[in-house]
């Protein structure tokens, strides 16, 4: 997994997908965590973000997706439990080949990755994912204007004004 750890700085490669339903997206977070992500994971070396979506779909949900369109690469940049972090992030929307649960409420999901990770949909409207501290944050904002073509992105979220250059 591309992952570098030089504490107090962090890199990671992730890979996520938008999957909608009935106005609603797809969130995951661990069992433990106060916030929610879009369901993903890490790249491995030698392996595109495209191979890296549709494994983590096999892995985490157990089941086949397809590939829609790239949303956004970004360059995210956050704190995150000590570390300033570096993630670069490809964001794809996808589609379900088969059925998934779905509840408008509860967690419809569960999967063991190292920690338990949950996954609900949540409702698809700024407000909604703001509420459910959906990261990164960004998505919120521009859940209800996905683009046409792939934007690329560098976003800075929750760092100290002096952080910022």
């Amino acid at each position: 997994m591309i992952r570098i750890d030089r504490k107090p700085q962090l890199f990671s490669f992730r890979v996520a997908g938008l999957i909608f339903r009935d106005g609603y997206v797809l969130a995951q977070r661990g069992a433990k965590d106060d916030y929610w992500a879009l369901p993903g994971g890490r790249a491995e070396i030698g392996e595109s973000s495209e191979e890296t979506v549709l494994r983590e779909m096999r892995e985490e949900l157990d089941r086949p997706v397809r590939i829609e369109r790239l949303l956004w690469t970004v360059e995210n940049f956050f704190s995150y439990e000590g570390y300033a972090a570096h993630e670069l992030g490809f964001y794809y929307l996808l589609s379900l080949e088969e059925p998934f649960p779905f509840h408008e409420t509860d967690v419809v999901h569960r999967v063991e990755d190292g920690v338990e990770v949950e996954f609900r949909w949540l409702r698809a409207t700024p407000a909604a994912l703001a509420g459910h501290l959906l990261k990164p944050q960004f998505i919120a904002d521009r859940i209800e204007t996905l683009p046409a073509v792939g934007e690329h992105l560098i976003v800075r979220e929750g760092l100290p004004k002096e952080a910022l250059p």
